[in-house]
């Protein structure tokens, strides 16, 4: 299993509209391709975090992949490369040009 890890900064007063809006975009194509496996969205919390201080939050979202074709059919052919859509401009995102992936070794919930 592979992981994608995408991030951006979000200004506080556009977050929801930005949540709804990924869910519409990334996340929605995500699920309907051939491979994937599963995601979460991450917003970084705590006072201590610059971003915060600076009236935005950080926002993670990893995204699950059965293979690097997989991820392929999802990014094209330079899948380390961020898949941006068209409206993001609107919620004033700084986001993050590349992405990180990651070989999963080991994972586990607890039930």
């Amino acid at each position: 299993m592979i992981a994608r890890e995408w991030k951006c900064l979000c200004p506080l007063r556009h977050l929801e509209g930005f949540l709804t809006h990924l869910e519409r975009t990334g996340i929605r194509e995500a699920q309907a391709t051939p491979g994937y496996l599963g995601h979460q969205v991450l917003e970084r919390l705590g006072e201590t975090c610059s971003a915060r201080r600076a009236g935005n939050v950080e926002i993670g979202l990893v995204t699950y992949w059965k293979t690097w074709e997989a991820i392929r059919a999802f990014a094209g052919d330079e899948p380390e490369r961020a898949v941006l859509y068209p409206g993001d401009e609107r919620y004033e995102i700084i986001p993050d040009k590349h992405v990180l992936h990651y070989e999963v070794l080991e994972h586990a919930l607890k039930k």
